[in-house]
């Protein structure tokens, strides 16, 4: 089987919002997109019609929603729970920088938050997410948040969840998670993007 036989799962980050801008931590506070995020979403309807998906989940948040239908997939969305974005507990809506004023060294793959979730709890929740993924064995495109994309991008290449601490996402960037030869193989075949 060729490699473009094989499925490819894509992800998609949210638009900009106001939080993601000023680098505020944004799990699950409903920030909606601003003008630019909405903007941006919309950029990504003429690459992501290249492709046919089987199926387009999207985490429940409004900024993952509406970059979805910004893009032109609003019509068949599921809302897949486990999409959702980590958790912050009671760093919500703080910066890292400020975090840090009262944490020294604190990182948030290593460290988890207090009140919220850690790493291996966002781990769980994309460990369900890739066995339906797997399950399916087709295309499909995810439209979710940076950590919890990071995370899930770890795990299907082999990774701990911590592992998505050096996979950095932009707003509304494209990635591709895939297979090299075979299905044994998981691969990032686009990052970033």
């Amino acid at each position: 089987m060729s490699e473009t036989q094989l499925p490819q799962i894509t992800l998609v980050r949210h638009g900009e919002t106001a939080w993601s801008r000023s680098g505020q931590h944004t799990g699950r506070s409903d920030i909606p997109l601003t003008p630019a995020g909405e903007d941006a979403a919309r950029t990504l309807a003429p690459r992501l019609a290249e492709r046919t998906y089987a199926a387009v989940w999207s985490s429940p948040s409004s900024r993952a929603v509406t970059t979805c239908a910004l893009a032109g997939f609003g019509a068949g969305r599921v809302i897949e729970p486990d999409l959702a974005e980590w958790d912050y507990g009671t760093y919500e809506g703080r910066t890292t920088k400020d975090i840090l004023t009262e944490r020294p060294g604190w990182r948030l793959f290593r460290d988890g938050c207090p009140g919220g979730e850690d790493a291996a709890d966002v781990g769980a929740r994309v460990d369900r997410v890739i066995a339906r993924i797997r399950a399916l064995d087709a295309d499909l495109i995810l439209f979710s948040s940076a950590h919890v994309l990071r995370v899930l991008a770890a795990r299907w290449i082999g990774l701990p969840p911590e592992g998505g601490a050096v996979l950095v996402l932009g707003t509304a960037s494209v990635s591709v998670l895939g297979y090299e030869h075979d299905r044994s193989e998981p691969v990032l075949r686009g990052w970033n993007g």
